[in-house]
């Protein structure tokens, strides 16, 4: 509608962290939500700060671990490789006004072959990262990982000072939902932790995520015990929901193809968390993607009413975020980290996916080099 459009411009007015919000929440509502009204309220920082209070006055959560906290982190890297091109907010943060103006996107054969080195990239730096995690690293030295391998591969990190994000990747640690900021916090045994690892090369962004459980790879290897109850429970709800969340990824996947609607990957999505009995977070999206980070379509991780129709050359992410208990969350003070309201673990899977017109109906482009 007029009023929508009227939002959305107005939104070019606000500073690059809140235009990322709006881009986020707002944005997606208004703009792409075809039959339903809904959109996402925004959270004064006083409300924020009591709300985190009310959330971290005991000394432990239901799954073990002390609830998550800031950490100290260390200054933005400084990158100064003029030989790799950049994003165009690299350099400032700011996001340009276009991307409120692109349509959903039909990827060319040029652009598509672009966005496959990108996901496999993408997800090269991924598996490397999750195969690194161990208990008593921090979430810093992983971003440090992330940062050097994408650079020596000739590309940009792409959350790299995004809208003023401060590092190179998103480290989620048990309560956090998304958007973690990498810290000098050491990573404890039986740890939950997703890795949201984006790079920009050739002009596009490959981007995608995974959930590992900390020490869990050590303890299958070297088919170690337990030390006790306490622990095998951590860790067996730990696998259960990172397992439950990959799940949901691939039964979303099995609903893409040439003439499918968008609103199915919810659907299929909300199905396994509901067999679970967890929760899918509604505040977030997949997106769409290519020379912009994050644009149309907006793709919803819940039962939903939008209607549009699936294309061929189509790209864009699904991602969902499901969590133990309840989807409530909030944000931090750094306008980025997003916790459950009540201390419930989260996780979540993400690939980047195309939507073709040959006999699978869709191709992931997050998958290892060949």
């Amino acid at each position: 509608t007029n009023n929508n459009k009227r939002e959305a411009m107005a939104s070019m007015r606000l500073h690059p962290k809140q235009l990322c919000r709006y881009h986020y929440g707002r944005i997606a509502t208004l703009s792409f939500e075809f039959n339903t009204h809904n959109t996402t309220s925004f959270v004064s920082k006083r409300h924020r700060s009591s709300r985190a209070t009310k959330n971290h006055d005991t000394d432990k959560f239901s799954h073990g671990n002390t609830p998550m906290k800031p950490y100290a982190i260390t200054p933005m890297m400084k990158f100064n490789n003029s030989k790799i091109p950049k994003p165009p907010y690299a350099d400032y943060g700011n996001l340009p006004p276009s991307f409120l103006e692109p349509p959903v996107i039909i990827h060319d054969d040029n652009s598509i072959r672009k966005m496959r080195t990108a996901g496999q990239l993408a997800r090269h730096v991924l598996d490397l990262a999750c195969e690194t995690v161990r208990p008593g690293m921090t979430t810093n030295e992983l971003d440090i990982l992330v940062y050097e391998t994408i650079v020596k591969h000739n590309a940009y990190p792409s959350p790299l000072n995004y809208c003023g994000f401060p590092k190179s990747v998103c480290t989620s640690v048990n309560e956090v939902i998304c958007h973690g900021i990498p810290d000098l916090r050491e990573l404890v045994l039986g740890d939950v932790i997703s890795l949201d690892v984006s790079c920009f090369v050739g002009g596009v962004h490959g981007d995608n995520c995974a959930t590992v459980v900390v020490g869990d790879g050590y303890l299958r290897q070297e088919k170690k015990l337990f030390v006790n109850a306490e622990e095998e429970e951590l860790f067996m709800r730990g696998r259960q929901l990172v397992n439950a969340t990959k799940e949901s990824l691939e039964a979303a996947l099995k609903v893409c193809y040439p003439g499918g609607c968008l609103s199915k990957i919810g659907g299929a999505i909300e199905r396994i968390s509901d067999k679970y009995g967890y929760e899918s977070v509604h505040k977030y999206r997949g997106h769409g993607i290519g020379e912009t980070f994050h644009c149309p379509p907006f793709v919803k991780h819940f039962r939903n009413n939008d209607r549009l129709e699936l294309r061929p050359g189509m790209i864009f992410t699904i991602e969902p975020m499901i969590v133990e208990r309840s989807r409530e969350c909030y944000e931090w003070d750094d306008e980025w980290t997003v916790v459950t309201r009540d201390g419930g673990r989260a996780a979540q899977f993400e690939h980047t996916i195309l939507i073709t017109d040959n006999k699978e109906g869709v191709e992931i482009l997050t998958v290892p080099f060949s």
